[in-house]
């Protein structure tokens, strides 16, 4: 699941990234900003989200609309946006403030990100502040892929969407080794989907992908335990576990597709997962991160003290937020520099 973001290593690695990797912002203990925010969700929106059913109506058009409500959370100051139907490809074009703008032969990078929410809630107005800070931060324009949800469109809707809008761009004359996938919640297991999807199909892969914490296990088998242990500030695990199997439909949670901590990894690019030590899905990105590095790739996992899920979302408040973001920016300098050497 994510949450409305407006509200408020060791690693095994070639030696040329650990030279280009920036130093780590981890900090070692949470900041009075997320210490607030935690405590924030845990006496406010995790207690309606233990009861509240959300994948059924009218509820969840009521969930829809609230986050798209808080999704008018101001643009940072200079972005740009530009609508996208093509198709079966529909989206945002979004430049950040000093981004280069979206063309297709001057050589800059581009961001493909996938929305969180539970597979079935978030949209453009949700993420949009977000993904502008990211494109500000990596000096890249970014599209926001407007995905079919379900349940009205079950798996492989949104998973078939992801490849769509990549091979768009491709197509579009952007080359694979320009593009960066991004996704947090839900939207990390469309990455990874994407990125297990154009390995399977021998397709050229991205230079890299980002993950904000992924929600990977669509079975959730560690979560309750997870939770027991110490309780999640915002993610129900009975919420997870309902958006998992209302977006699975009628395909078993470990099908081929949908088991993406299974699928090979030899070809993966390389990988940056952000996540928080209170989140029941922390789980999720350990064991991504081990199985990325146990194929010879290069993960970096940072886990960092008391943040909330999908925390750099939370930016405009949080102090770790604004340093995630900026490290986002370095490693995919890191990564193009590795790149354009190779």
């Amino acid at each position: 699941m994510a949450h409305p973001a407006s509200i408020a290593a060791s690693i095994a690695a070639p030696a040329e990234l650990l030279v280009n990797a920036p130093a780590s912002p981890v900090p070692t203990t949470p900041s009075v900003q997320s210490r607030a925010l935690a405590q924030l969700l845990m006496t406010g929106l995790r207690p309606i989200g233990d009861r509240l059913h959300i994948t059924r109506n009218p509820a969840l058009q009521m969930v829809r609309d609230a986050f798209d409500a808080v999704g008018f959370t101001p643009l940072p100051r200079g972005t740009e946006l530009r609508s996208v139907t093509d198709g079966d490809v529909r989206g945002v074009w979004i430049t950040g403030r000093g981004a280069a703008r979206a063309t297709r032969d001057d050589g800059n990078g581009v961001l493909l990100y996938l929305h969180g929410g539970g597979f079935v809630f978030g949209s453009r107005r949700t993420h949009r502040h977000f993904v502008a800070a990211l494109s500000a931060a990596s000096g890249r324009p970014a599209f926001l892929v407007d995905y079919r949800r379900a349940p009205e469109h079950p798996f492989p809707a949104a998973a078939d969407d992801a490849v769509a809008a990549y091979r768009w761009l491709l197509a579009s004359g952007y080359r694979a080794d320009q593009i960066t996938v991004l996704g947090d919640s839900a939207g990390g297991h469309l990455t990874a989907g994407l990125l297990a999807d154009l390995s399977r199909r021998r397709l050229p892969m991205p230079a890299a992908a980002v993950l904000f914490p992924p929600f990977l296990d669509l079975t959730c088998a560690e979560l309750d335990d997870r939770d027991a242990v110490r309780r999640d500030p915002f993610v129900p695990p009975r919420r997870a576990r309902e958006c998992g199997r209302t977006y699975a439909g009628e395909h078993a949670l470990d099908g081929r597709r949908l088991n993406v901590l299974r699928a090979p990894k030899r070809r993966w690019p390389p990988v940056l997962i952000q996540v928080g030590d209170t989140e029941c899905l922390l789980g999720d990105s350990e064991r991504m991160a081990e199985s990325i590095r146990a194929a010879g790739g290069h993960c970096e996992l940072q886990v960092w003290p008391g943040q909330v899920h999908v925390f750099p979302a939370f930016y405009p408040v949080l102090p770790e937020g604004r340093a995630a973001i900026r490290y986002v920016g370095e490693f995919l300098r890191g990564t193009s520099a590795v790149t354009a050497a190779a």
